[in-house]
């Protein structure tokens, strides 16, 4: 009598291991969950956009339910914004990188479970089954900081202050994905994600220098201004 096929998200598995005790899903299944159709998705991931699949075998294939979420961005910037695959591939490459355990973001950076779990429910976190993106690592090493400088809940100081900049950048970044889409559409592709890399540094050195003059004129306004009292 031949043996049963080996369940490939039992404990143990190939599948399993990867998926560090999630749930796996077939490729029939992320189409489903997606609504997008599997040759699609197949393509997604010839052209980068997604990471290879756990194979378990030459026709068996096991996908993160993280892709969900990752597919519907891509599928909704293709047919909102008009984006070629290259400049999304570019615009998703910036997130991309090994999550970072949950246990291991709580040791480095010294941050109670409670704090990650209400930034999480309040969206400025978004952690997944294998831990927390770079980009999610960065915005709690940014918190940590700031805790150590002493702004913490002793002088009223708690995550809410982070809705602030959420909110003002969910608007930001929703304008750019316009405006990229608008300006760069009949841009040639490679072109349009050349632009996209040599652009990233330098807004971000706008951003905080706006940031910075801003903040201060606004100091300088409540105070009555520069040299009051002179």
């Amino acid at each position: 009598m031949s043996r049963p096929p080996a369940n490939p998200a039992a404990p143990g598995s190939e599948a399993e291991e990867a998926d560090g005790g999630g749930s796996l899903l077939k490729i029939g299944e992320l189409a489903e969950a997606s609504g997008v159709p599997s040759a699609t998705i197949r393509h997604y991931v010839r052209e980068g956009l997604l990471p290879e699949p756990v194979k378990t075998s030459r026709n068996m294939a096991y996908y993160p339910p993280e892709f969900v979420e990752r597919i519907k961005i891509i599928k909704q910037l293709q047919e909102e914004r008009f984006m070629p695959l290259k400049v999304i591939r570019e615009l998703l490459a910036r997130d991309d990188g090994d999550p970072v355990p949950e246990a291991e973001v709580r040791r480095r950076y010294d941050m109670p479970q409670e704090v990650l779990d209400r930034l999480a429910d309040l969206g400025v976190l978004s952690p997944g089954k294998r831990g927390y993106s770079p980009s999610d690592v960065r915005i709690v090493e940014s918190i940590s900081r700031f805790r150590a400088g002493g702004y913490d809940e002793r002088i009223g100081f708690t995550v809410y202050d982070t809705l602030r900049y959420k909110n003002a950048l969910e608007a930001i970044a929703a304008e750019e994905v316009k405006v990229i889409s608008e300006r760069l559409g009949d841009v040639d592709p490679e072109q349009a994600v050349e632009m996209i890399e040599a652009g990233v540094e330098p807004l971000n050195d706008l951003i905080s220098a706006l940031h910075t003059k801003l903040l201060v004129a606004e100091l300088e306004r409540v105070r009555g201004g520069p040299g009051r009292g002179s």
